[in-house]
């Protein structure tokens, strides 16, 4: 069952910056692209290395480690070495805060 969690204020991440935060367990990206909200887990799924560590370009993500690209939209590896995608979850902003779907699993 998927829970609405509200996770930052809008004012908390500049655009072009990335923030992580623990929620269930997971450390979860979120990434402000121009004023918008993108949430994926903080984790390559090449190596399993940090990704808020890496570089926010747009909508990509590039993994500090080996240079795997991801989109921050959709989590979809965007060039090896990573072959699998990130996974990515939904956010809503409300007013300034900023919320996400995510399953208790």
């Amino acid at each position: 069952m998927a829970n609405s969690v509200i996770i930052a204020k809008t004012t908390d991440i500049e655009p072009g910056r990335v923030q992580v935060y623990e929620i269930s367990g997971r450390q979860i990206a979120l990434c402000n692209v121009d004023g918008a909200f993108f949430a994926i887990d903080d984790v390559c799924t090449h190596d399993g290395g940090p990704l808020d560590q890496g570089e926010l370009l747009g909508d990509e993500i590039e993994c500090p480690r080996h240079g795997a690209c991801f989109d921050v939209k959709t989590g979809k590896a965007l060039t090896l070495p990573a072959v699998a995608p990130v996974r990515s979850y939904p956010v809503s902003v409300d007013g300034d805060d900023i919320s996400l779907e995510i399953d208790d699993d």
